[in-house]
């Protein structure tokens, strides 16, 4: 649910925020968290790669098991936790044999539910099964690519996809983007949406909450001068005539810059135009 403030200030009167309600008043798991350094969009070798990255707040990493390898080992959730490194939630797990883990949380998964992976795992929100044991139809997230790297696919929130059909050894999964894509029967992935469906709606209100999160001003090309940019320069407010182009002349619109890649030979439908 979204929740407004008094409008003491302009960007207060835009912003709105998450109700927290639903989360457990506790602190991090300690034995879960390690250091994040920001990288300020820098690459190994200290160039930017990308822009408009830099500040924010301090905040450590929480070790979030994608890959749900605990088979067969019933597990309680012991708390439902903000994560500042994603837009999900995470849940934090108590296993059976004492360990603990945190996982995305998906919709409809509470404190006190009891969760599993595994092929014999139940049908329900949270278990974490072999494509090959879920039926036609079901809602999934967390996806892997190949079998047994973890979780890479649909992990943001409010995402979900589909198990359209098996065919052989290959199961037909539609993405959140609308792509359809053929993935292994031996892949695992998570039952349900991931939880946090209000993120998406969001109005950050101005830009010093931007800068809290460590994104930074972002500037026009036409803003600039011609030797910052192809779009600068020119007298007054002017485009120039140039079609739209980055600081290093590459086209913007319409041109493809997505190479061949090995995985697109299992693609079924692409995505439609102009979805992300």
């Amino acid at each position: 649910m979204l929740v407004t403030t008094r409008p003491t200030s302009p960007a207060r009167r835009q912003a709105t925020y998450l109700d927290r309600s639903d989360l457990t008043d506790k602190s991090p798991e300690k034995a879960l968290l390690r250091p994040h350094p920001g990288s300020g969009g820098r690459n190994n070798r200290g160039r930017v790669t990308n822009w408009h990255r830099g500040g924010g707040h301090p905040r450590m990493y929480r070790m979030v098991d994608f890959k749900r390898e605990k088979l067969g080992i019933p597990a309680r959730v012991a708390a439902i936790e903000y994560d500042p490194n994603r837009s999900a939630r995470l849940a934090l797990l108590h296993y059976a044999d004492g360990e603990k883990r945190y996982i995305l949380c998906p919709l409809g998964v509470a404190v006190g539910d009891s969760l599993m992976s595994g092929a014999e795992a139940e049908i329900r929100p949270g278990n974490t099964l072999p494509l090959r044991a879920l039926p036609d139809g079901t809602q999934i997230h967390n996806l892997e690519v190949r079998p047994g790297c973890g979780g890479q696919l649909v992990r943001s929130a409010g995402a979900v996809a589909q198990l359209m059909a098996k065919e052989g050894d290959l199961g037909n999964v539609k993405l959140p983007s609308g792509e359809i894509r053929y993935l292994s029967l031996n892949c695992m992935a998570t039952i349900g949406q991931v939880g946090n469906i209000n993120h998406e709606n969001i109005s950050l209100g101005g830009a010093g909450r931007a800068r809290h999160m460590g994104r930074r001003p972002v500037v026009r090309g036409t803003a600039m001068n011609t030797v910052d940019h192809p779009h600068g320069g020119g007298r007054g407010k002017s485009k120039g005539g140039n079609h739209p182009s980055t600081p290093w002349g590459v086209p913007t619109k319409g041109y493809k810059t997505r190479g061949k890649k090995y995985s697109d030979r299992w693609i079924v439908r692409r995505r439609p135009k102009g979805v992300r």
